[in-house]
């Protein structure tokens, strides 16, 4: 909860210490896929794909810096596919496939750094809330993965880092980096699946990359070249 609170008064702070820019909010909205993986899962690589799309809110509050808050669908989560095959002496076979679906509602905020409205850097933190989790092991369904099994925290905080370019007037490529600032699980694996012996605790942490298009509606493009601003 302290970190929800701190979040609440630097928005406040931000935007209430504007000198009039922070009363034009632009709206915007973005979509793009992430590329992700769980660090501390043994499964190593950004393998697994998701989708991320959401509207926000602009707000610039000075002539180089802005502030945006976002709500955001945002999938994470982990694979791996099949590694070898072997069969223990319950006949059941372990394959080493592995995926794991995690889908968050998000609440990204950042301050961003604005370059000759061509450029635009930002960095901040975010609250997502898991909706759904679904997990497989060696090719079957984890029926104990629920969302109420306490599994998974239903909760993820991260840090975000932001990269935009303006392609051509109001749109926007869009790269981010996002990681857990908290474990989303700790577990123990065994060193030979399927046979007791020697286990190793690992903590879990989301770790994601996104590719995202980003549409401002009410922004102002900037001047082409040549043009003369409007009185």
């Amino acid at each position: 909860m302290k970190k929800i609170y701190c979040i609440t008064i630097l928005a406040s702070f931000i935007f209430f210490s504007g000198d009039g820019y922070s009363q034009r909010i632009m709206g915007a909205v973005n979509g793009g896929f992430n590329l992700t993986q769980v660090d501390g899962d043994e499964i190593y690589g950004f393998t697994k794909p998701g989708v991320q799309i959401g509207p926000s809110a602009i707000i610039p509050f000075s002539k180089k810096w802005q502030v945006s808050l976002e709500t955001n669908f945002n999938q994470k989560g982990s694979r791996q596919r099949k590694q070898y095959n072997t069969t223990d002496s319950n006949g059941v076979v372990y394959t080493g496939e592995y995926k794991l679906k995690l889908d968050y509602v998000e609440v990204p905020l950042l301050v961003h750094f604005n370059d000759k409205d061509q450029i635009i850097a930002g960095a901040g933190a975010s609250w997502g809330r898991m909706v759904n989790v679904k997990e497989w092991e060696h090719g079957r369904r984890v029926e104990t993965t629920t969302l109420t099994s306490g599994t998974y925290a239903r909760n993820d905080f991260c840090v975000l880092a932001d990269l935009r370019f303006r392609m051509k007037g109001r749109w926007y490529a869009n790269f981010r980096y996002e990681y857990s600032m908290s474990k989303i699980r700790t577990r123990v694996f065994q060193t030979i699946p399927g046979m007791a012996g020697n286990t190793i605790t690992r903590e879990q942490y989301n770790n994601i990359i996104s590719f995202r298009v980003i549409y401002i509606f009410n922004e102002k493009p900037p001047l082409a070249d040549g043009e003369i601003k409007s009185p």
